[in-house]
């Protein structure tokens, strides 16, 4: 009976991947359907607290975007980027990655790509350097942002042991940057470069070295409402890591003659929530149009597809954990770190760092891993560049005129692989280092 489960979950997980967008979600619920009323297995509570998060931090930063804030970032970030073009192999990734930090999400990179793209054109440096490197990046802050739903699960899932988000964003911060450094290093000697590249060289029809200039950049007017709204959301994430950092500023109760502390992940939706109505009161957004905007559609989707994948996999687990402990257990107890295989490659399958941890993270803990030890494996489920399938490999390959950026012949040789293994690779290696100095 166990084996017919887990087929029923690899197919719900690998059909629902390939249907891309809330298709993860509904094979979720499919395959639930299939477990609970052919096999009879009792399903667990759905991950209300999980989704609950991701709502609150989509709605906070959907309204950023329709107040402006977002493209303001944007504008700025081109401005960093286009007064060091010489640097860009270096900046872009830097850029990307304080964005996505400070956004939650990796979505705010589709707006900065082109701009990577063009300026590294411009200069005679191979695009694909830094936009490989900057796709990467977006990625590996998501799991060192306070406000990204990986983030948030990880802390739910985590603060019964002892584990806050001030412990999280001590070691993910320095690794995942660490990563992103060690990853752009080894990019900035990807390829040959520009003006000896062969498909280039056919691609423009030149025989030597052509560089492109661009007039000055007239930018774009930003209101001031737009600028508040940035002011407003770092002042939430501010508010956050403090509340993270500092447990006695959280607010208490006394319940049965007990003291209790506020969670944190309530703690979260509060702020988000509470920092999104102040952004539509002091910006004057108007909340029909936030419904349309491109990380609003986006956070959604990925609420309906934690929501069925993440309910298929804890009635699993919960219904074999006797099995899956008997199957793993002697090896993750000789080397924890191997947890973190899993982890890379769930999050390969599901293109979700947050479906991922939501998954897989109570398997780690029931099977006795450190949750110290979780915390550094953390950036192991940035496997979303392994197939080249992801929405923003697929828009850095499309901005790069120059045609450097691509999938190789055979898939998985494409201009993501190197940074990604490096930067992933990288960020748990100092991740276990500094739990081992920090803890």
């Amino acid at each position: 009976m166990f084996w017919f489960e887990i087929i029923i979950v690899l197919l719900a997980i690998f059909i629902g991947a390939r249907l891309k967008g809330i298709g993860l979600g509904v094979m979720g619920g499919l395959g639930l359907a299939i477990l609970t009323f052919g096999f009879h297995v009792p399903p667990t509570s759905p991950p209300v607290d999980v989704l609950l998060i991701i709502m609150a931090v989509v709605t906070a930063v959907g309204i950023l975007e329709s107040a402006g804030g977002l493209r303001y970032l944007v504008i700025l970030g081109e401005k960093i980027i286009r007064k060091h073009p010489r640097q860009i192999t270096f900046i872009g990734p830097l850029v990307t990655y304080l964005f996505s930090f400070l956004a939650g999400t990796s979505h705010i990179c589709y707006s900065i790509l082109p701009v990577i793209a063009e300026v590294a054109k411009e200069t005679g440096i191979r695009p694909e350097r830094p936009l490989s490197v900057s796709v990467t990046a977006a990625q590996q802050a998501v799991t060192a942002s306070p406000i990204s739903a990986a983030t948030a699960i990880l802390v739910g899932l985590l603060s019964p042991y002892g584990i806050e988000l001030a412990d999280i964003l001590k070691v993910c911060v320095p690794a995942t940057l660490g990563g992103v450094i060690v990853a752009t290093i080894i990019a900035n000697k990807m390829g040959k470069e520009l003006h000896e590249d062969p498909a280039y060289l056919k691609k423009v029809g030149l025989s030597q070295k052509g560089q492109e200039r661009q007039d000055a950049i007239n930018y774009p007017v930003v209101s001031t409402s737009a600028k508040r709204s940035v002011v407003l959301l770092m002042i939430g994430i501010l508010l956050i890591v403090l509340f993270g950092s500092f447990k006695g500023l959280r607010p208490t109760w006394e319940v049965n003659r007990e003291v209790v502390v506020m969670n944190m992940t309530v703690i979260i939706e509060i702020i988000m929530l509470a920092t999104a109505a102040l952004i539509v009161l002091l910006c004057g957004v108007k909340p029909t149009k936030i419904v349309k905007g491109h990380v609003f559609i986006a956070g959604i989707q990925a609420v309906i597809a934690i929501f069925g994948i993440s309910w298929l996999g804890d009635t699993f687990f919960a219904q074999n954990t006797v099995q899956i402990m008997h199957i793993v257990q002697a090896y993750i107890t000789a080397a924890p770190w191997q947890f973190s295989i899993f982890l890379f490659l769930l999050s390969v399958i599901v293109v979700s760092q947050a479906a991922a941890i939501r998954a897989l993270v109570p398997l780690g803990i029931s099977l006795g891993i450190p949750a110290v030890a979780l915390v550094a494996m953390f950036p192991a489920v940035n496997g979303l560049f392994f197939i080249p399938n992801h929405p923003a490999i697929l828009a850095a390959i499309n901005f790069d005129r120059t045609g450097t950026t691509r999938i190789g012949k055979f898939i998985l040789n494409h201009s993501f692989m190197v940074p990604g293994l490096v930067a992933t690779t990288t960020a748990v290696l100092l991740g276990f280092g500094l739990i081992k100095l920090l803890f």
